[in-house]
């Protein structure tokens, strides 16, 4: 017996994948999300000493690494990595392809 396949073949962008509006801010914010949570785990600290370092409440610090971004700005991901003592750089560059609009993307060294 044959199965017929209902795969599809995926962008690299579960949030494009999933017709999320602006799928690449999306990606971006739990990419910068999965960072927090490393640094939160490096350093050992609890939800709620993570809340004193950034400045929220432990519920809001619970909310974000739960992955319920909807309260949280790129903006504001990117000072909380900041204050858990890491380096953020953002890089401008000229795009390579013609046309259409730019590529917003989160690397870590």
């Amino acid at each position: 017996m044959k199965h017929k396949s209902n795969s599809t073949t995926s962008s690299g962008n579960v949030f494009k994948d999933l017709e999320v509006t602006s799928p690449e801010e999306a990606l971006a914010k739990a990419e910068l999300t999965a960072k927090i949570a490393e640094a939160i785990s490096s350093r050992r600290l609890t939800q709620s000493a993570a809340a004193k370092i950034l400045g929220v409440d432990q519920p809001k610090v619970s909310a974000l690494l739960r992955g319920r971004l909807s309260g949280f700005s790129t903006e504001r991901l990117i000072r909380f990595l900041t204050a858990l003592g890491r380096d953020v750089d953002i890089v401008i560059r000229s795009k390579k392809r013609t046309g259409g609009p730019g590529h917003l993307h989160v690397c870590s060294a």
